[in-house]
């Protein structure tokens, strides 16, 4: 009796081994690696989607090109789980996003195999330019890849890198994975006949036998694909575009059918001398159904049931933050209606999808372009709008200039929701919101708000509906909110002033953001030990309220700031009200609880905040380490 067959997959631990394997081999193993991908994510939730989408042309780079000395850089990382798993990490994937784990991104400290680091979009291509530049002035060898989504094309850095690429005319290859697009069956045949055609002829003669080859199709053909070519020239992802930016380009290939791939990337990696675009046409959420019927094609899913696509997420009675700031919003809409919503190509992230839903003339999604969103909203501003410009903290470091240039020295009232402030858990360091307080705080004339609970986000919604005079922010988690009442409709705050939420004696703890509720429980264990403390809610970090801080400052023996940001933020600024109001030399005793220096490993929030020493046993344990007092058994 004959033994069953090894699965392909279980033959490859490192991509060499894809090298000895046959182009029928390598149909198998891209059938087996889309089951295992579907099969870790169902395990440990993930970004799903993307990866499903590049299952054969991961399979294809791999087979062709020599990792890790040839650098294949993925932009963003959504897409390179199927990517892990073939480059030695198949039997950690299951620990994806978990603390100790594998990252859900690149990251060059976990693998040779992973030669840029990326989280956020758009940056392939300046990287992969940057590695062919290193080759060719004696640095490390090899070919650079790039690989980058049309969504992530969007982006001006992107074509910066192009540009500068085509300039320098040295050899690079970008992998141009169009997952968007609807592209009509004929052209399907036009790139079939591309594969053919590239699988034996010179490099140098595609791109002029390219031009010719409508003509050699099938006459019902002909018109179809002339069409294909006219779309593609008039949506800008032609090769018109490329080729006047100094790339030669190839395609449109269909990124699922390896018979087109292989020969392709062949073809251009054994001839190609300057930088080469290929343009492969994919399908997120390729080869399973629930993902594939998904309207976000499973972008980005909770543990889920394999068979029957159901998410496991734990019920909560909370709502989560990002839809009380977009029904909160939409209120405000309704009552004003220059009140307009502007986002960076994350309108169901930041909730506004649902203020479309509404508005949907006073919604602006402008692509992966954060400086540009910044800017259109300061134009929007000037023009007599009142733009929510609503942005994740850590992309909203991309279009830092712009907030200073267009927006701080004009005094332009954009309103700046700031999502996913604070440490946001499975994704780790790269999207942790740790630096916004800081780099806005320091501008001349921004309003800086944190929200303490969801009721709180209702009111700064309607604070920044109701500022008029500059530039406004308010920030908020990921997440469920704490379960508080909440109001009918917003009420706007008095700026800069915060709230007394419980008087005490000795030490003051002024919290500013959702760390709140930790510090509320570690009052009452220090309330047990006969220290009550007093309790303020700052609400804002510019203006200070200069009057409440200095009265607690004044009337007792310890102040300690609790924030969920870098040092340079809230504390920062508090320290400095203190030192040139002379209250130091009065003998107050100060500390400052800011996330540490480091960057910190994705786990869940809650290990994240314990390793930056900011929940409640941690707080309550810098109290009595201020006030001189004995921790011994104090829980960790």
């Amino acid at each position: 009796m004959d033994r069953p067959a090894t699965p392909t997959l279980d033959r490859v631990k490192l991509p060499a081994d894809l090298k000895a394997l046959s182009d029928r081999e390598l149909h198998a193993l891209a059938a087996e690696l889309r089951a295992e991908t579907i099969s870790a994510v169902s395990v440990t939730g993930g970004h799903l989607g993307a990866g499903l989408g590049v299952v054969e042309l991961t399979v294809a780079l791999h087979a062709v090109f020599d990792a890790p000395r040839d650098k294949i850089i993925w932009d963003v990382g959504h897409q390179c789980y199927p990517h892990k798993i073939l480059t030695g990490r198949r039997d950690r994937i299951r620990t994806l996003r978990t603390e100790g784990g594998l990252s859900g991104f690149t990251k060059r400290s976990e693998s040779p195999f992973d030669p840029f680091g990326a989280a956020h979009s758009s940056t392939s291509i300046s990287a992969a330019l940057g590695f062919a530049m290193a080759a060719d002035l004696g640095g490390d060898p090899g070919d650079a890849v790039a690989v980058i989504g049309d969504g992530s094309m969007s982006a001006g850095m992107a074509f910066e890198a192009m540009n500068n690429a085509g300039h320098l005319k040295k050899r690079l290859f970008v992998v141009l994975n169009d997952n968007e697009m609807s592209i009509a069956p004929p052209v399907g045949a036009l790139s079939s006949y591309l594969s053919r055609l590239y699988a034996g002829a010179p490099y140098q003669e595609i791109k002029q036998a390219a031009k010719g080859m409508v003509s050699l199709l099938p006459e019902p053909l002909q018109e179809g694909a002339r069409r294909a070519k006219e779309m593609l020239k008039s949506m800008t992802v032609g090769g018109t575009l490329f080729e006047e930016l100094g790339f030669s380009y190839v395609g449109p290939i269909d990124g699922h059918d390896l018979d087109q791939l292989l020969p392709v990337l062949r073809t251009v990696h054994a001839r190609a001398t300057g930088p080469v675009l290929i343009h492969v046409l994919t399908k997120k959420g390729k080869g399973y159904a629930p993902a594939e019927m998904a309207a976000d094609k499973g972008h980005a899913r909770a543990k889920f049931d394999v068979v029957t696509g159901e998410q496991k997420k734990t019920p909560s009675n909370a709502p989560a933050y990002t839809k009380v700031f977009a029904e909160s919003l939409i209120r405000e809409a309704e009552a004003d209606s220059r009140i307009v919503g502007v986002t960076a190509a994350m309108p169901d992230g930041t909730g506004l999808d649902l203020f479309a839903g509404r508005f949907p003339k006073r919604m602006f999604d402008v692509g992966i372009a954060e400086q540009h969103a910044v800017t259109f909203s300061a134009g929007l501003a000037a023009g007599g709008m009142k733009p929510f410009c609503a942005i994740y903290s850590t992309f909203l470091q991309r279009g830092y200039d712009q907030v200073v240039h267009d927006v701080a020295i004009q005094r332009l009232p954009v309103r700046f929701a700031i999502d996913r402030a604070g440490l946001v858990g499975a994704d780790g360091a790269t999207h942790a919101g740790s630096f916004d307080v800081a780099f806005l705080a320091n501008l001349p004339g921004m309003v800086v708000m944190a929200a303490a609970d969801e009721a709180e986000l209702v009111h700064m919604v309607a604070t920044a509906a109701a500022h008029n005079d500059g530039p406004i922010a308010f920030r908020y988690p990921r997440g469920e909110g704490m379960g508080v009442e909440m109001p009918a409709r917003g009420v706007p705050l008095e700026i800069g002033r915060g709230r007394l939420l419980r008087e005490g004696t000795r030490v003051a703890i002024l919290s500013f953001g959702t760390r709140l509720a930790e510090v509320l429980k570690a009052a009452e264990s220090l309330s047990a030990r006969g220290l009550p403390p007093t309790v303020v809610d700052a609400r804002f970090a510019k203006p200070l309220d200069r009057e409440l801080i200095l009265q607690l400052a004044r009337n007792h023996e310890a102040l300690i700031t609790v924030e969920e940001g870098a040092v340079g933020g809230f504390g920062s600024h508090v320290a400095q009200l203190l030192a040139e109001e002379g209250i130091f030399d009065r003998g107050l005793k100060y500390r400052s609880m800011v996330l540490p220096d480091i960057f910190i490993d994705q786990a869940s929030p809650e290990a994240m905040y314990r390793v930056a020493g900011m929940n409640a046993p941690q707080i309550e344990a810098k109290v009595l380490e201020t006030l001189g007092i004995a921790t011994v058994g104090l829980r960790a």
